[in-house]
C-alpha cells in the first residue's frame, strides 16, 4: 500500500526492533499507530550503528546482546501488518544485515512481511542501482536521506530515486534529542522542493510538540525518533507501550 500521512505534518515514529523485547515492540508498535502515528520505522539491530546517538545505540546494543536478528524483525513486521493494515512500515536498517541475507532474499521478504519501503542508513543513492533495481522489482519504496551538506545534483539524484517520502536529515551528525531545531533545516528542505513535490519527512533532533509544529510549517511530516527510544528506555515493558501512546498523541499538541 503506498504510504499517506493523515494529517499535515504527518509522524512518522521509530523503534528499535527488540528494546526491550520483541513482544513489547510490537505492543508500543500497535499503540503508537493508534495514538496517530501515519509511518512505523522498524529499527533493524545492528552492532555498529555509527549514524545513531547514544539513545539509540543503547537500545541497538540492548537488541543486539538479545540476539534480535533481521528475520525477527520481519516477522515482527508482518505481525504488525497483520493488526494493523492502514499503517506505513518502513524497514530502517544499516546495509550489512541486508547484504548477509542476500539483496534479492530481502526485498521479497520484506514485501511478504507486509512492508511498505525500506530505509538504509549507509546506501547513497550513487552506489544504489541493484538496491534500486531489487527495490522496484517487488514493489518496495526506497527511502533516501537528505542532508544539508548534499549539493544540488546530489538532492537532484536523491528526489528522483526516493519513493513513498524523502527523509531529510534537519542537522550533520548523529541522531539524538535537540532542544532546537537547525536552521539548516527548513533551507533543506526549500532546496529539495527544487526537484520533487513528493512528501518530505524532516528527521534527527525533532522531540517535542513544539518541533513538530514547526517542522509542519515547511515539511510535510516530522521523524521522531530519540525521544521515543529514551521513554521506552526509562519505562518497564508494561508502561512503555501507554508512555509512548501518550507522547505521541501529544506531539500534535
Amino acid at each position: 500500500m503506498p504510504i499517506q500521512f493523515s494529517k499535515k505534518p504527518g509522524l512518522v515514529i521509530y523503534l528499535t526492533a527488540g528494546d526491550p523485547d520483541l513482544a513489547t515492540t510490537r505492543q508500543i508498535a500497535i499503540a503508537a499507530i493508534d495514538a496517530g502515528a501515519d509511518v512505523l520505522e522498524l529499527g533493524v539491530p545492528f552492532s555498529d550503528p555509527l549514524a545513531d546517538g547514544p539513545v539509540i545505540q543503547r537500545a541497538m546494543e540492548r537488541a543486539v546482546g538479545r540476539g534480535v536478528r533481521l528475520t525477527d524483525v520481519l516477522t515482527l513486521c508482518k505481525e504488525i501488518r497483520t493488526e494493523r493494515p492502514q499503517a506505513g512500515l518502513i524497514l530502517f536498517s544499516y546495509l550489512n544485515p541486508v547484504l548477509r541475507m542476500g539483496l534479492e532474499s530481502f526485498c521479497a521478504e520484506a514485501k511478504a512481511a507486509g512492508a511498505d519501503g525500506v530505509l538504509l542508513t549507509d546506501m547513497i543513492v550513487e552506489e544504489a542501482a541493484d538496491y534500486m533495481a531489487a527495490m522496484k522489482k517487488h514493489g518496495l519504496a526506497p527511502v533516501f536521506l537528505a542532508a544539508p551538506t548534499s549539493p544540488d545534483d546530489r538532492l537532484k539524484a536523491i528526489a528522483e530515486h526516493t519513493e513513498g517520502f524523502l527523509y531529510a536529515i534537519s542537522r550533520t551528525g548523529i541522531t539524538g534529542v535537540s532542544s532546537t531545531l537547525s536552521d539548516d533545516a527548513s533551507k533543506l528542505v526549500q532546496r529539495i522542493r527544487q526537484f520533487t513535490d513528493k512528501p518530505i519527512a524532516l528527521g534527527f533532533g525533532v522531540s517535542n510538540a513544539e518541533h513538530v509544529r514547526a517542522v509542519g510549517e515547511y515539511a510535510d511530516a516530522a521523524v521522531i525518533g530519540s525521544a521515543i527510544v529514551a521513554i521506552i528506555e526509562k519505562s518497564t515493558p508494561q508502561e512503555a507501550p501507554t508512555a509512548v501512546a501518550e507522547f505521541v498523541r501529544g506531539l500534535r499538541g
